[in-house]
């Protein structure tokens, strides 16, 4: 079983296929299983690669709080990637794992080909983040107190009723892997990683020195991270969106033949060198006004 030593824990990790790598980071409700669909496709023509976050299935899961956190998280990639010899990787991150993938873009770019954030932005929103911390942190409480997670009830909630509605078999594959989880490492990475991250509107600097090609995936319906999405769009002349109709968060279990696409499509067009930053022309601000102007001077 492959591990990788990484600041106070090993971290668990799978590859299939030869070629350039493609690093997949899971969110807060999945593990290194949610790539299942993304190893399968991905590893016939790339080195598919996936890892379970310190204190999921598979991973040590530290006794000591302090060494769990964001900076942990991104360490851990690194890490991963370390321990696999790849020099340099395609990063695709959903959720937790997409607020990671830009992370290791601003922070990492020698490591980075390309960044694929995916339903990235969670509790972002300044009008909500009090709330979402709030919650976060009872919902941690509440985690040790029961001695379990309550996966029936999170796979209900309001951007993941979709893949229940969509696809059952999938829902409930989901669903059990959360079960497994265990209740006081979700709640160490809920305090330190989710509530203690900042939000990704506090970071507009490190985004926006991003060099590398990034393409942001997003659900329609996945509403704590659509406006944060638009934002970085229009932020980063790196990034390319799509949204995902009718979707809500765990888009690559909702539509993996769609994600899958999108995301090939993408580094298809990064390694041909096929992919471009925006043409300033059609910058936020651009006019036919001003463009004509600048022509002119």
């Amino acid at each position: 079983m492959p591990l990788a030593p990484s600041h106070g824990a090993r971290i668990y990790y799978e590859e299939t296929g030869e070629g350039t790598p493609i690093l997949f980071i899971h969110e807060f409700g999945g593990d290194h299983r949610s790539w299942a669909d993304q190893m399968r496709h991905f590893g016939r023509g790339w080195r598919a690669i996936t890892w379970a976050a310190r204190g999921y299935p598979g991973s040590d899961a530290p006794d000591d709080e302090a060494l769990y956190g964001q900076d942990f998280f991104n360490r851990d990639a690194i890490a991963v990637l370390d321990a696999a010899k790849a020099e340099k990787a395609h990063i695709v991150g959903l959720s937790m794992g997409g607020y990671t993938a830009l992370m290791l873009a601003a922070k990492h770019p020698e490591r980075v080909i390309s960044c694929t954030a995916a339903g990235a932005g969670s509790g972002a929103p300044k009008a909500t983040r009090a709330q979402f911390i709030d919650e976060c942190r009872k919902t941690a409480a509440e985690f040790e107190r029961a001695g379990t997670v309550d996966a029936e009830a999170m796979g209900r909630g309001p951007t993941r009723v979709q893949l229940l509605n969509k696809d059952p078999i999938a829902w409930r594959a989901f669903v059990d892997h959360l079960a497994e989880h265990q209740a006081h490492t979700a709640a160490r990475t809920l305090r330190t990683v989710q509530a203690g991250r900042a939000s990704l509107y506090d970071l507009e600097a490190e985004l926006k020195s991003i060099k590398a090609p990034v393409l942001l995936l997003v659900g329609d319906e996945d509403e704590p991270c659509l406006d944060v999405n638009l934002w970085m769009k229009r932020l980063m002349p790196v990034a390319r969106l799509a949204l995902l109709p009718g979707s809500g968060h765990v888009i690559n279990l909702e539509e993996p033949a769609l994600f899958n696409r999108l995301v090939e499509d993408f580094i298809v067009a990064v390694e041909r060198g096929t992919w471009h930053p925006r043409d300033p022309r059609a910058l936020p601000g651009a006019t036919l006004t001003s463009l004509t102007a600048a022509r002119r001077g």
